[in-house]
């Protein structure tokens, strides 16, 4: 898993070395859209290719050759994070990333979450899977965005409609988010799930509540359109700082640890919340579309 990532790593930064010298000021850090994104699906595909047991129960009971479609996910985010990371063919692996992650939730993880509201289930134990609910639509949604935003991606009312989902999608999951961190001030930071910020770090609650509160504006700017592109550069470029000076620790500590199962989770935190800056990026790279599209519709002499 870390092999694949840093191997899409570098592949990315090659990839987008020149936008990033080209770019100014927090153009820089939306510049980073398609590596943020890239890197944890090579990340998670490796996962599905050599962990294959810590993901088959995932596929449902009702679907013939369940590790099929292990290995076939699999081969599908490596490729699509090579598609996405060099920029060549985003039209196609965005839609169709966006797509499949729009179908685990309808598949999976929807219907959990509308069980445990028929059962009662209490909030403090449901929200867990709606945190997930949210994070996986905010990942189709800005698969969705990076196609719209490709170079010959699509054009016209396909283009359209796919930043009009992709920015609804993305602008609930990070409201959600926010909220969560206000409620449960101790989780780490980015995607609010089990797993509490260790004891080393300073200032565990205003982390959460500053997180909070910036996710909570941006997603009301994105939803909004109200300076969309500003406003998420910088909670990307936050959520970017707590990668660097928490998760990465955290995904350190883990890989130290014998247990396989506690190393592969801290190497899907690290990845759920790089992709989740990605997907927080993609959404300030979407705000100049309506200005893309304007120049296009000029006929040309």
């Amino acid at each position: 898993m870390c092999a694949a990532g840093l191997a899409v790593f570098v592949i990315g930064i090659l990839a987008a070395k020149n936008d990033i010298a080209q770019a100014r000021g927090l153009d820089k850090i939306v510049a980073l859209a398609n590596l943020c994104y890239a890197v944890p699906l090579a990340v998670f595909g490796a996962l599905h290719l050599f962990g294959p047991q810590f993901v088959k129960d995932l596929v449902p009971r009702y679907m013939p050759g369940r590790m099929f479609w292990v290995y076939f996910v699999g081969c599908a985010l490596i490729a699509a994070s090579l598609s996405i990371a060099t920029k060549i063919g985003v039209r196609w692996s965005g839609l169709l990333v966006g797509i499949m992650m729009f179908m685990f939730v309808a598949m999976l993880y929807l219907p959990g979450g509308l069980r445990q509201i028929h059962a009662h289930i209490p909030w403090t134990r449901a929200r867990f899977t709606w945190t997930i609910v949210c994070r996986e639509s905010s990942f189709g949604g800005a698969g969705w965005l990076l196609a719209a935003m490709a170079k010959n991606g699509w054009r016209g009312k396909a283009r359209s409609t796919l930043i009009t989902v992709g920015r609804i999608a993305i602008a609930l999951a990070t409201i959600f988010f926010g909220i969560q961190h206000f409620l449960h001030p101790l989780g780490l930071p980015g995607v609010p799930l089990e797993r509490e910020m260790p004891a080393w770090v300073p200032g565990r609650a205003l982390i959460d509540y500053v997180t909070g509160a910036a996710l909570l504006i941006a997603g009301a700017s994105i939803l909004l359109n109200r300076k969309t592109r500003t406003v998420a550069a910088c909670v990307g470029g936050w959520i970017l700082l707590t990668i660097l000076v928490i998760y990465i620790p955290v995904m350190i500590g883990a890989l130290s640890d014998p247990n396989i199962g506690v190393e592969i989770e801290g190497i899907n935190y690290f990845a759920d919340t790089l992709l989740f800056a990605g997907v927080i990026l993609a959404a300030a790279s979407a705000a100049t579309q309506s200005n893309v599209v304007v120049r296009d519709s000029v006929p040309k002499k």
